[in-house]
């Protein structure tokens, strides 16, 4: 019986017989395949979780940098609008859609969008009982909201500029109410609310 052989390398072989360039082949892939698979053998409990996360508190520089982002944010629309953010949902919304109609923060304006991103995230956090948390996996390190001990997650931070960035014009309502109906039904009803 004759066996064919794709070879993938470009090893040295004398064409005798086509059994000879097999048992060749054997020859030279066997110890490379033993040591292949005893590598993945202790490479595997490395290998077992490879999107581990990591989910921590938010650092004093991180509570630092929202806290500026709110503070500019805020400053702009004083400054513009004449209105101040103050933690309700209805006001801060139209503020944040105001500064958009008004030209105020451009598409461009990432770190800005960011902002709203924030002043929105703060909203969702006190209306879904959710915590800010740095969340690290292997694409990098963010922050983000958690809902209570739970594997869900927001990312708010994003959620005006990845949009914007590309020209999606969502309001920031929409935005906000689609964020917020993917979380509140995971809430237990509460008397007290």
């Amino acid at each position: 019986m004759r066996q064919t052989v794709v070879q993938y390398y470009a090893a040295p072989t004398t064409a005798v017989s086509p059994d000879y360039e097999v048992t060749t082949m054997h020859a030279v892939c066997r110890p490379i395949l033993s040591c292949f698979c005893l590598l993945l053998a202790f490479s595997a409990p490395a290998m077992a979780n490879p999107q581990e996360l990591v989910i921590e508190e938010l650092s004093y520089l991180d509570r630092s940098y929202m806290a500026r982002q709110r503070d500019t944010l805020g400053d702009l629309a004083a400054r513009n609008l004449g209105r101040h953010f103050q933690g309700s949902r209805d006001n801060d919304l139209a503020i944040l859609q105001a500064l958009l109609d008004r030209r105020l923060v451009r598409n461009d304006q990432v770190e800005e969008l960011q902002a709203m991103g924030i002043i929105m995230g703060d909203l969702l956090a006190d209306e879904l009982d959710m915590d800010w948390v740095i969340y690290k996996d292997k694409v990098g390190r963010t922050r983000a909201l958690r809902f209570g001990e739970t594997d869900t997650y927001l990312f708010p931070n994003t959620m005006v500029s990845r949009r914007r960035t590309v020209g999606n014009m969502d309001s920031i309502a929409d935005i906000y109410q689609k964020a917020y109906d993917s979380v509140a039904p995971l809430q237990t009803p509460s008397r007290f609310r």
